[in-house]
């Protein structure tokens, strides 16, 4: 599962000039709906399913020591391609991101599927996140151009609950193909799922494109780009050479922070890295919540695998109650009269998915059930819902309507930044405390180091977690301007 889908700072909603009436589901619209909405179940699925064959998949391949750096590699493409999808879509239009994107997102499906080596996989996860930053950013340009305002609203709900499903059936389907069929089958069989929402889509979505007007668009931004470009590689040089962990490695970490740090001080708020008072802090938050989520929740299945011998549907399923929790905690911000607890909340929130992660590294002791992993992962999901829909929700209360774009693509860049680096945190820290070692997790058996490994992780994105609970605070602003 991943955050809330990523709004392009770069676009802005184009307003349709008429509402002929209906709904998202009437003669007009239908088409379009189910085509935009398959795609973003199928990306949902995979983003599940990846969880659950993940652990067999880095044990056959023999590359456990990689495993972190096959998520952060997605997320690390991910950071580039938003801001380039925003800007094509701005130039062009979204038709030729959306398509390219999807066509990316197939082919870096193969890639990780046919992969000889971890190498390959990780590689193919990377074209996956190219593909997937393109394909979210133009559909959401899609829907501010396709739909008038008042059904805009419904299309969004229908993104969330397009995540709910997945969440549900991803591991079970999952985990039945990886052990019946094998992992590969896993990423293989899903560009023939996109074929369908394409087919569904495509003629719908050239009529939307043709009532329009003709962009004659808007240049790029190269300064955004490079530094969206020079974040990505900065990110990817610090993941190697965390990876080397020898003196020759610290030519490329250097390097990487060199180029990293300049790019996010230049894509987010001034403020941001210093937690200023409101609109900055609320920015650091969501990086700091997603990070902190994700980078524990990747390693559960690969833990519940090795450590106490589940089944690759059974290791996946205990992420089942966070995707729905994810939604009750979701619903229940948005409740009448839950604004004044809006500081409340995040910081509940935080708290929340700390004590889950905390909770989730109990199973590692083995007079813990297994079960308790799932319990705790569902109080995380409850904590997200309630933490990263407030932080949106804060992050247009402080935006004014000329900057609600920009600040959107802010939040977006932090989230991409948190998974980032405290994904290949993680990774860094499994391969230094010897999780590499862990013997071929399809086995179910674990190395003499992972208990260890899989310890100092969680207490690390508890730690994460706790402190994004310290600095909730400091949303709020103070002074004559709050």
């Amino acid at each position: 599962m991943t955050t809330a889908s990523p709004v392009s700072a770069d676009t802005a909603p184009v307003p349709v000039p008429t509402d002929p009436g209906g709904g998202v589901m009437g003669d007009r619209f239908r088409a379009l709906t189910l085509g935009i909405v398959s795609v973003v179940l199928v990306i949902a699925f995979e983003a599940t399913a990846v969880n659950t064959a993940m652990p067999v998949a880095a044990g056959e391949l023999d590359g456990i020591g990689l495993y972190a750096f096959a998520f952060s590699g997605y997320f690390t493409t991910t950071l580039f391609a938003l801001v380039v999808s925003g800007q094509w879509c701005d130039r062009s239009g979204p038709l030729q991101p959306l398509f390219t994107g999807i066509a990316v997102f197939g082919a870096g499906l193969l890639v990780a599927g046919a992969a000889p080596g971890m190498w390959i996989f990780v590689g193919g996860r990377a074209l996956q996140g190219l593909g997937g930053g393109l394909v979210i950013v133009a559909l959401y340009v899609v829907v501010g151009r396709a739909y008038p305002e008042r059904l805009r609203p419904s299309v969004f709900a229908a993104f969330s609950a397009a995540w709910v499903l997945p969440s549900i059936v991803g591991p079970l389907v999952a985990g039945a193909v990886t052990q019946h069929l094998g992992w590969r089958w896993v990423f293989l069989a899903v560009p023939v799922l996109i074929l369908l929402p394409l087919a569904v889509m495509g003629p719908a979505l050239r009529r939307a494109e043709k009532a329009r007007p003709v962009l004659r668009g808007a240049a790029f931004d190269r300064r955004r780009t490079g530094l969206a470009a020079m974040a990505a590689l900065g990110a990817g040089l610090l993941q190697y050479a965390g990876q080397r962990l020898d003196l020759p490695g610290l030519l490329p970490a250097v390097a990487g922070a060199a180029l990293l740090l300049p790019a996010v001080l230049g894509l987010l708020p001034t403020g941001t890295l210093r937690a200023g008072r409101g609109l900055p802090t609320v920015i650091l938050l969501r990086g700091v919540a997603a990070g902190a989520f994700f980078a524990a929740e990747a390693f559960i299945p690969l833990m519940m695998r090795t450590e106490r011998g589940l089944s690759p549907t059974l290791a996946g399923l205990t992420l089942t109650s966070g995707g729905l929790a994810w939604a009750l905690g979701s619903w229940i911000q948005g409740r009448p009269g839950a604004e004044r607890y809006r500081v409340a909340m995040i910081r509940s929130g935080f708290t929340l998915t700390a004590v889950a992660i905390a909770g989730a590294a109990l199973v590692l002791v083995p007079a813990v059930p297994a079960w308790v992993a799932a319990v705790a992962w569902g109080f995380g999901g409850i904590g997200m819902g309630l933490a990263v829909a407030s932080i949106s929700v804060l992050m247009m209360n402080l935006s004014t309507p000329e900057d609600a774009g920009a600040n959107s693509a802010s939040l977006q860049v932090s989230d991409a930044l948190g998974n980032v680096l405290l994904m290949g945190l993680a990774g860094v820290l499994f391969g230094a405390l010897g999780g590499g070692s862990v013997a071929a997790a399809h086995d179910g058996a674990a190395g003499a180091g992972s208990t260890g490994a899989f310890a100092v992780i969680f207490l690390t994105m508890t730690g994460v977690a706790l402190l994004g609970a310290v600095v909730s605070g400091r949303v709020r602003r103070t002074g004559p301007t709050a």
